[in-house]
């Protein structure tokens, strides 16, 4: 192992693509501890820890582990790249409704390109849309007692949503550079890093908790093992054997080969646990807002339904885990077309032994990314959990529980394993070893 880190600086190419990313990366870090003007960083960082605890701190709390603790900071980067992530997923499913989209996609390239051009207009004013929400808020936490958090004005308002909207717009940019000039994908490495940067502070955070050595053991097999597990899930596939057809042409046979469709147990991703916790914060906070005025009633659901401020009780979990189940069949039957899969077979005169091509093609396939997608949902579930659990089971904070389950740990090992998959082919090219002396470390499709 130690041979070909050795072997990755070996190579001239690999080693300007790392240095060069290494050098972006330390710049979205540098940019993610400068404020925007008119933000008071000291009553800044009191309102912050209110955020944490209230109504809005597991969305809070989910914005600043993408953003690498940019929000709470109120820095350039406070939007991080959520902006462009939510595009590009507004993009994805209008392609599969708006007929001129699917159109332009199917064009190719040159289609291609049209969109990602609209999905950065569309980033644009999602920047103007949460920078006005997030100004608004400092002001208002501002007004709740306590130095100002925000100045006054509109010229400050101006200014700071500038200056977070060309932040966004220039970590879009260092994204697209690091994939086209550095290793791996430049937008999920960002995210990559800000989840990771916050690593140091949730450790210091667990060992002023003073936890017992048990706790401690518990605590890094257990993390071997929820890495062990994503890794399995995330590499995991289900192969579909395809049969070529034999043409002859004189006296030659061509085809006949036998290859096989993969498919991923896991073909939706982190997208179900973003959506499941994102859509669950809003029934908490129609419920707290309701509760000012009939405490009565919209108190005991606040407390006893959404877990007050934890939002850990059984029936939360129960509806979390629903709504990773549901979105997890609904990203998948949209991102999967059994149907095209199936015409592009047979136009390619390819078959499923067994398997009639048309039709019955199509319903064959989609019925077993039905099964496997219910083996990934589970696992999801299983994983996202997790930080509801842990705190209470084995008495550690928030801060660690994030990193043991949810997005940030599906994020971080998905990136890394697509990163080593770059980094070994880079390898392999020049007859280097990998880091694997048996089989091939596959990265995200």
């Amino acid at each position: 192992m130690l041979g070909t880190f050795a072997n990755m600086f070996r190579i001239p190419e690999l080693r300007k693509k790392i240095l060069f990313t290494l050098g972006i990366l330390v710049i979205y870090r540098f940019g993610c501890l400068l404020p925007v003007p008119g933000v008071n960083t000291v009553a800044l960082a009191r309102v912050a820890k209110g955020w944490e605890s209230g109504a809005l701190g597991q969305f809070f709390g989910m914005v600043t582990i993408l953003s690498g603790g940019a929000l709470s900071r109120a820095s350039v980067f406070a939007l991080g790249i959520m902006p462009y992530i939510s595009a590009t997923i507004i993009f994805q499913l209008l392609t599969g409704v708006i007929p001129a989209l699917e159109r332009l996609r199917k064009e190719g390239e040159s289609g291609l390109k049209k969109i990602r051009q609209y999905e950065r207009y569309t980033t644009l004013g999602l920047c103007m849309i949460q920078g006005t929400m997030f100004v608004n808020l400092l002001r208002q936490a501002g007004q709740r007692g306590g130095d100002p958090v925000f100045a006054a004005g509109w010229v400050p308002m101006v200014t700071a949503l500038t200056a977070m909207a060309t932040g966004t717009m220039l970590l879009m940019w260092l994204g697209d550079q690091i994939t086209q000039y550095g290793v791996g994908n430049g937008i999920s490495l960002i995210i990559m890093a800000g989840i990771i940067a916050r690593l140091p502070l949730s450790i210091l955070h667990t060992y002023l908790e003073k936890p017992g050595a048990g706790t401690v053991i518990f605590l890094i097999a257990a993390f071997v093992f929820i890495v062990g597990g994503v890794v399995l899930i995330t590499q995991g596939q289900r192969r579909i054997p395809v049969q070529q057809a034999k043409h002859t042409r004189g006296r030659r046979v061509y085809g006949g080969q036998r290859q096989y469709l993969p498919f991923r147990v896991n073909h939706a991703g982190v997208m179900p646990v973003i959506f499941a916790s994102t859509l669950l914060i809003f029934p908490r906070l129609i419920a707290k807002g309701l509760a000012n005025r009939w405490p009565d009633t919209w108190l005991w659901i606040h407390d006893n339904v959404f877990g007050g401020q934890g939002g850990s009780t059984w029936i939360y979990i129960s509806l979390y885990v629903i709504m990773i189940y549901f979105f997890s069949y609904f990203w998948t039957s949209l991102m999967f077309k059994p149907k095209d899969i199936s015409e592009n077979l047979q136009d390619y005169g390819s078959f499923i032994p067994g398997i009639r091509p048309g039709r019955r093609t199509a319903d064959y396939l989609e019925n077993v990314m039905t099964h496997i997608t219910l083996a990934g949902a589970t696992f999801l579930a299983v994983v996202a959990i997790l930080p509801q659990i842990l705190p209470e089971a084995i008495g550690i904070g928030g801060w660690m529980a994030g990193f043991y389950g949810g997005t940030s740990v599906l994020i971080m090992v998905g990136v890394a394993l697509d990163l080593v998959e770059k980094i070994e082919s880079h390898l392999m090219m020049r007859h280097y070893e990998g880091f694997m002396r048996k089989g091939k470390i596959r990265g995200r499709r």
